[in-house]
């Protein structure tokens, strides 16, 4: 099944809990000079103008990167936030309009370094077509294929560090179990590796199938996070979940301190929530 488009869920509240801890990882990774890999398994698009016809019908953005867009100048003050909001920025096409949201290939591009690398896979013809057109900076790697699949045998990669983030659309059930087996076998080539996994919060909670996969993976050290708009209903998405295996050092009160800050802005039952799983 390959009906899903991100273009109409861009900058939702969901978009904003997964970038804002991508870039807060590559930030942490690029205090090191050794080379990275970066490899996104769902990449969609590159850029997404807001006004375009799949964007505006749901228009999700409003509930999220534009609440924090419009109050940009009271979040300069903290570290990450401030930065985030200042990245996003560099995206628009006039000062001080929100008119575009950069999707992750723009989020793992953006810094790269003369040494470092990205491997974007996208399996959706019309979405590959769109990031095929997307002017994206250094070396940057497009495959139009399935990124699991893609992810196992692209590894060992030739750089010292990879970093991966694994976003489906989980549309069919069978994912939550595809997305375990393919980062078990990931961590197995690649153990150093740092892992990033999107995850929806749905009132069917299949959600617990990777969570539960995992922790009985033998993996040693994952961190979670979860931000929740409201209470689980009947239908519809009601939070974003992250998980991160081998996070960097500070990442959990980095995300913390602009969360307590996030939170608020997203709406008065929005809520934050971490912890970590360290194995035997």
């Amino acid at each position: 099944m390959l009906s899903y488009q991100h273009a109409y869920h861009a900058g939702n509240f969901a978009d904003v809990h997964k970038h804002l801890t991508l870039f807060a990882v590559i930030d942490y990774l690029l205090r090191k000079d050794s080379p990275i890999t970066y490899m996104d398994t769902h990449a969609g698009r590159g850029l997404y103008p807001l006004a375009a016809v799949e964007t505006a019908r749901l228009g999700e953005y409003r509930e999220g990167i534009a609440r924090l867009w419009q109050v940009r100048a009271r979040l300069r003050d903290d570290p990450l936030l401030g930065d985030w909001l200042a990245a996003v920025g560099r995206v628009q096409a006039r000062d001080g309009r929100l008119d575009h949201y950069p999707g992750s290939p723009w989020w793992l591009s953006q810094r790269l370094r003369t040494q470092d690398r990205v491997m974007l896979f996208e399996l959706h013809p019309g979405e590959h077509s769109h990031l095929a057109e997307q002017a994206l900076p250094g070396r940057v790697e497009r495959v139009h294929g399935d990124g699991l699949t893609g992810l196992v045998k692209r590894l060992p990669v030739p750089t010292p560090r990879l970093c991966v983030l694994l976003d489906p659309s989980y549309e069919r059930k069978a994912e939550y179990g595809e997305v375990v087996e393919t980062l078990l076998a990931a961590m197995h080539k690649a153990r150093h590796a740092v892992m990033l996994v999107w995850y929806p919060l749905l009132p069917a909670g299949h959600h617990r199938t990777l969570l539960e996969g995992l922790r009985d993976g033998g993996l040693r050290k994952i961190w979670r996070s979860e931000l929740t708009r409201h209470a689980p209903g009947t239908r519809g998405m009601h939070g974003s979940g992250m998980l991160v295996v081998n996070p960097p050092w500070g990442l959990d009160a980095r995300l913390a301190t602009a969360m307590a800050r996030l939170t608020p802005l997203l709406g008065d039952a929005c809520r934050y929530h971490s912890d970590w799983w360290v194995g035997e």
